[in-house]
């Protein structure tokens, strides 16, 4: 029998009220992630992506659907029994400045959680716990007593993720932990991940609009438009044979050709923009910028459907060929990144 999961998304919706109107951020969505794994979450700006994430934390409260973390139904949790779960479960900002206080040291701002969490016996303890964290994600211990405007981008973000380990987690929201800093930075940011993804077994639900990041770092991987799963596979098929249209224009605006491939599969820009969702297209929301759009795309919604084993994609020609090219798309290496 596979085991458990360790979190279950099951159906989950966020609407909110504007003007009026409805904006549907988060439409009925569901998977699963294993301990240990890596899920990557992939769209544009307005997909609904870090509502998602917050959604999972129960930072808010979903309008329907169920958030099951290790067994338990989030939403049943009275606030005391929350407040004791949060141990287990972090974040990391994507504004790492933005989510620091200004006014306090880095030390005071990763113990803050120990003192609410009452982790440690003693203040000495607490200091001592922060320095060994810093180290770990490779700062000075001494950067205990600096303010965040001391630091660079990069050191920042490191401390962003001491703090998100302080309470020794199980699952970590990494809500684009990258976009904020200098490409060579990002690098060293996945390779830390990574690492302590090997040595504590921490499980990532991993938000991003850089399909070359979540490539080098999921396991599996979503695929939002507009709040709803469009695409859902494995990160190996997903790139080797992306079904859905919205997904194969994401990977043509930001892959690296091989120069043999160029006259065959140039990049390509994504066409237009993505709908208001206070006034989503009829049919397939995609409709309007998909190039394979026929009239009943406009007219009938797809369902996310199975197109093999572990693939899933909400599109009436899911299945047909791929229109990427016959060759797998290659996105850009750690190296290139960093040389680049």
């Amino acid at each position: 029998m596979p085991d458990e999961p360790i979190l279950k998304v099951d159906g989950v919706s966020k609407h909110f009220k504007v003007g009026g109107r409805t904006l549907r951020a988060v439409e009925r969505v569901s998977f699963d992630l294993g301990a240990g794994e890596t899920l990557g979450i992939v769209g544009e700006s307005g997909s609904g992506k870090s509502t998602l994430g917050r959604l999972v934390l129960r930072l808010l409260e979903a309008d329907e659907g169920r958030v099951v973390f290790q067994g338990e139904d989030l939403a049943k949790l009275a606030s005391n029994e929350l407040r004791s779960r949060r141990r287990d479960m972090q974040i990391i900002f994507q504004d790492p400045l933005a989510s620091l206080n200004p006014r306090m040291t880095v030390g005071a701002a990763i113990e803050d959680a120990m003192v609410v969490q009452k982790i440690g016996r003693s203040a000495s303890e607490r200091r001592h716990r922060t320095e060994g964290l810093l180290e770990r994600v490779g700062l000075q211990p001494s950067a205990v007593d600096a303010y965040p405007f001391e630091l660079s981008g990069g050191q920042q973000q490191r401390v962003g993720i001491a703090r998100a380990l302080s309470l020794g987690p199980k699952l970590v929201v990494c809500d684009e932990p990258l976009s904020a800093l200098d490409v060579s930075v990002q690098v060293q940011i996945i390779q830390l991940l990574q690492e302590l993804q090997r040595e504590l077994g921490i499980t990532y639900l991993f938000i991003s609009h850089n399909l070359g990041v979540v490539q080098l770092i999921s396991d599996t991987v979503v695929v939002l438009y507009l709040g709803e799963v469009v695409e859902q596979a494995g990160a190996d098929e997903l790139f080797e044979r992306p079904q859905h249209p919205y997904t194969q224009a994401l990977m043509r605006s930001v892959l690296k050709v091989p120069e043999e491939l160029e006259k065959r599969a140039p990049l390509v820009a994504l066409a237009g923009e993505m709908p208001s969702p206070l006034s989503p297209p009829s049919g397939c929301p995609y409709h309007p910028r998909c190039p394979l759009a026929m009239d009943r795309c406009k007219e009938e919604k797809p369902l996310l459907r199975t197109v093999s084993e572990g693939h899933m994609a909400a599109c009436h020609k899911a299945g047909e060929a791929v229109t990427m090219g016959s060759a797998p798309a290659v996105l850009v290496t750690p190296s290139e990144l960093a040389a680049s």
